[in-house]
């Protein structure tokens, strides 16, 4: 019987044996390494990436020190995500495209929180401040990407 989420390898190595897990919004699949032929707007929930235990050091120092994401190294094949059901060739009708919002308003709410109360709150953990960084810098990058695309200019000053 299925249970939940699978345990998978880690993105950035493909080793097994992971220790920690990075759940993402759907919107920032197409900045992960091989994501061309995903349709992210089909994928229902989070896109949860794993680490084995010397990258996510790594990961950690690249998040936390020098203040860049890892995503654009880690391997979309190897992450954990549901997508809908293709009914439409089945039953020849068109359904709407998920709604991603609820989820990233959840998950960027949940980031500000982290980081705002992470040198507060001792239950916090680390992987947490490292989650919630990589998920507003990520949504920050693909925000900036569709508005060049739409010829528009952002600047954090509008923001």
């Amino acid at each position: 019987m299925y249970t939940g989420k699978t345990e998978m390898p880690c993105c950035l190595c493909g080793n097994g044996d992971t220790v920690a897990r990075l759940d993402l919004p759907p919107r920032v699949v197409p900045l992960m390494d091989n994501a061309g032929p995903i349709a992210w707007r089909d994928i229902i929930g989070e896109v949860s990436i794993h680490f084995c235990a010397s990258d996510w050091e790594l990961v950690c120092d690249l998040v936390l020190d020098i203040g860049m994401g890892p995503l654009g190294r880690c391997n979309v094949a190897r992450a954990s995500f549901d997508i809908r059901e293709d009914f439409e060739a089945l039953l020849n009708d068109v359904r709407e495209e998920p709604n991603q919002s609820p989820t990233e308003r959840r998950l960027l709410a949940e980031s500000d929180r982290v980081i705002t109360e992470y040198d507060a709150d001792e239950a916090i953990e680390t992987r947490d401040l490292v989650e919630a960084k990589v998920i507003r810098w990520a949504l920050a990058d693909v925000e900036n990407d569709e508005d060049e695309s739409d010829g528009t200019a952002r600047s954090p000053a509008t923001d």
